[in-house]
């Protein structure tokens, strides 16, 4: 399958979120009009610190869309599916199109998981970065949805979003997930007691 990816550091789409963003580079333009006439897809993957691109990425349907008067694109991607580059097409478009396969979503299953314990470390994690989010609407969601928002919405390191975005597991995204929140709570409590 074939579709253009847009390489944002920093905002990682997981299957079954949604991102919005806000478009306003030329070639991102002219990358949402060729997403527009193809399918509505656009794959969301980041690069690394080589400035190479990931191996894996995330399938986003555009849903909405919306042009500004100043000529900006307000859209929506909804994530469909991880997928897997296979390779980059060259192309005499401003934006890159690459070649990929799709990846089987691994749902996390909710017999296997604790989502008040992972609702009481998110919050946690939250308090210590000083974050106010009404977490009621995140209680609501099934365990799947819950994990991959909050890994998405989370200020994670990229590095972190990414691992998370690869774990060919469902039950290991929920583990590593626990232990990302832990981590970065503990290095959070570390910095208050120094300041």
């Amino acid at each position: 399958m074939k579709f253009p990816i847009f390489p944002l550091n920093g905002a990682v789409l997981f299957p079954g979120t949604n991102l919005p963003l806000n478009i306003f580079e030329n070639r991102y333009l002219k990358m949402v009009d060729y997403a527009l006439s193809n399918k509505r897809l656009i794959g969301m993957i980041q690069t690394d610190s080589n400035n190479e691109l990931y191996k894996i990425g995330c399938l986003g349907k555009i849903t909405s869309f919306n042009e500004t008067e100043d000529g900006r694109y307000l859209i929506n991607l909804d994530g469909v599916n991880r997928f897997s580059v296979t390779k980059e097409i060259k192309s005499s478009s401003d934006f890159r199109i690459v070649e990929g396969e799709t990846i089987l979503n691994n749902k996390i299953i909710s017999k296997k998981i604790d989502k008040q314990k992972l609702i009481t470390k998110f919050s946690l994690y939250l308090n210590k970065k000083n974050v106010n989010i009404n977490l009621k609407d995140i209680k609501e969601l099934d365990v799947d949805q819950m994990c991959k928002l909050i890994a998405m919405i989370s200020p994670f390191d990229n590095v972190d979003k990414q691992m998370l975005l690869e774990l060919k597991k469902a039950d290991e995204f929920y583990i590593k997930l626990l232990s990302i929140l832990d981590i970065e709570t503990a290095i959070q409590s570390k910095q208050q007691l120094i300041n």
